[in-house]
C-alpha cells in the first residue's frame, strides 16, 4: 500500500478481490477433490483386477478350481429350509471372500450356513475358482452366474435391460459428470451427493437382482440378503427366529439417528416431491430403511406384487427422464416394499463406514453387521484407515493369489 501509494479505499477493494480469488481456488480444489474421489471409488483397484484374472486363468488350467460347488452329495441342502441361507450378489471376489469368511468365523452354527453367491458372466470362473480352492467348511457355498438362471430372460426383466441399454441413461452414469453442471450454484456437499448418485453400479443387473430373489430361489422360504461391502461380527442365526409379523422385509430403519449422512433419511431425501406422481403417492416424512442386511420372508413375498410395483415405477422414472429419483436400487424398493417392512433392532446393522470418518469405534465393535456403504470402501486407498482393520482381518493375506497380486495388509 505504501510502495504503490494506494489510498485506503483502493487497498480495501484489492484486498477483497484477493480474498475472493483465494475462496474460488479453494472451492475449485474442493470440487476437484470430490471428482478424484468419485473416480477412485468407481474404478477397480489393480490388485483386485489381477486377482480376478489369475483366478479365471486357474479355472481353465486347474481341475480343482473347476470342481463342483457344492459337491454332489450336498446339493439337496441348497434348498433345505432347515439351513440358514445367505444370498450375496457381487462381481468383487475379494469382497465376497470377506463376507463369507466373516459369516462363518462369527457363527455359532457354521455347519448350518449355506451361501448362494451370484456373480456376472465375466467374473463367474474366477469367483468359482476362489471358493473351490478356498473352502469354508463346514459351511456350504454355491456360486452361480447370472447366465445360469433360466428365469432371468429378457421377457422377465425387460425394464432392467432398458435401463442398461438406454443411451441417455448410460450417458448419465458413464458420461462427463461436470459438463452442464453449474458449480457456482452448487455446494460441495450437494455435488458429492450427485456424484454418488451417478455411480455406474446403479444400472447393473447384478445390483437390481435382489428384487428377483423369490423367483431365483423358488424352494427357499426365508433368506438373509447381504451386500458385498459388509462384515459380519456376530452370530446371525437369531435372524431366522425373528417374527416379521407377516411382513416381507426385515430391515433397519434409517430415520432414527442424529447424523445427517446416514441415519436421518426419510423419503424426502430420495425422491423429487415436485414431481406430481411422487407428490400424489408418497409421504415425504415416511421413514426410509437400509439395504445391505435384510431378512426376506419369501413365502410372504410371493403373495405380493412387489416385483410388478418395482418394474412399473422404474418405467415411470425412465419415461420422466430420471426426474423422480436419481439414486439406484433403493428408491424403487422403498416404493415397492411400502407396507411390507418390519423394523429390526439397529444393533444388527451399522451403516455409514464408507461415508463417515467419525464413526464411533465402540459402535463398530458392538454391531452384528458393519456396512461400508459410501465411496470409501475398505479395499480402496480412499478407505478410512482406522475403519479398514475391521474388514482387513478377514482377508487371507497368506493366500498365493492375494500375495502375487500384491494385495498387501495395511
Amino acid at each position: 500500500m505504501k510502495n504503490n501509494q494506494y489510498d485506503a479505499k483502493t487497498f480495501g477493494f484489492m484486498l477483497r478481490a484477493m480474498m475472493e480469488k483465494f475462496e474460488r481456488e479453494i472451492r475449485e480444489s474442493k470440487f476437484a477433490e470430490l471428482m478424484n474421489k468419485h473416480f477412485a471409488a468407481s474404478s477397480i483397484p489393480k490388485g483386485i483386477h489381477c486377482l480376478s484374472l489369475r483366478l479365471t486363468d486357474e479355472y481353465s488350467s486347474n481341475a480343482h478350481a473347476r470342481r463342483q460347488l457344492p459337491s454332489p452329495e450336498l446339493l439337496p441342502l441348497l434348498s433345505d429350509n432347515s439351513y440358514h441361507h445367505f444370498i450375496l450378489s457381487t462381481d468383487n471376489i475379494l469382497a465376497a471372500s470377506v463376507v463369507v469368511t466373516s459369516a462363518v468365523q462369527s457363527s455359532l452354527k457354521p455347519e448350518k450356513i449355506v451361501f448362494h453367491v451370484i456373480t456376472d458372466k465375466k467374473t463367474y470362473a474366477g469367483m468359482h475358482s476362489w471358493f473351490a480352492l478356498n473352502p469354508v467348511s463346514p459351511a456350504i457355498v454355491e456360486v452361480k452366474g447370472i447366465h445360469q438362471f433360466d428365469w432371468l430372460t429378457r421377457e422377465n426383466v425387460p425394464v432392467l435391460e432398458a435401463v442398461e441399454n438406454h443411451d441417455g441413461i448410460r450417458n448419465y452414469y458413464h458420461g462427463n459428470h461436470v459438463a452442464g453442471a453449474n458449480l457456482s450454484d452448487t455446494t460441495p456437499r450437494t455435488f458429492a451427493s450427485k456424484l454418488q448418485a451417478r455411480s455406474p453400479k446403479y444400472i447393473s443387473l447384478l445390483n437390481h437382482l435382489r428384487i428377483y430373489i423369490p423367483e431365483l430361489f423358488p424352494h427357499l422360504d426365508k433368506v438373509v440378503f447381504l451386500d458385498d461391502d459388509i462384515v459380519i461380527q456376530r452370530d446371525l442365526s437369531p435372524l431366522w427366529e425373528i417374527d416379521l409379523g407377516g411382513k416381507v422385509n426385515g430391515a433397519v430403519e434409517t430415520c432414527r439417528g442424529e447424523d445427517e449422512w446416514v441415519m436421518s433419511k426419510r423419503f424426502r431425501n430420495y425422491f423429487n416431491f415436485s414431481h406430481p406422481l411422487i407428490a400424489k403417492h408418497l409421504d415425504p416424512e415416511e421413514c426410509a430403511w437400509a439395504y445391505g442386511m435384510n431378512i426376506f420372508d419369501l413365502r410372504a413375498w410371493r403373495k405380493t406384487n412387489i416385483r410388478e410395483t418395482y418394474h412399473s415405477w422404474l418405467k415411470e422414472n425412465l419415461k420422466s427422464n430420471l426426474t423422480m429419483w436419481k439414486l439406484g436400487t433403493l428408491p424403487p424398493a422403498l416404493i415397492a416394499f411400502k407396507g411390507h417392512v418390519h423394523p429390526i433392532d439397529p444393533s444388527w446393522h451399522l451403516l455409514g463406514l464408507g461415508y463417515q470418518n467419525k464413526t464411533s469405534i465402540e459402535s463398530v465393535k458392538k454391531a452384528a453387521v458393519i456396512h461400508y456403504n459410501g465411496q470409501s470402501k475398505p479395499w480402496l486407498q480412499i478407505g478410512f484407515e482406522h475403519l479398514r482393520p475391521f474388514w482387513a482381518k478377514y482377508v487371507n493375506y497368506s493366500n498365493d493369489f492375494v500375495r502375487n497380486c500384491h494385495i498387501l495388509e495395511t
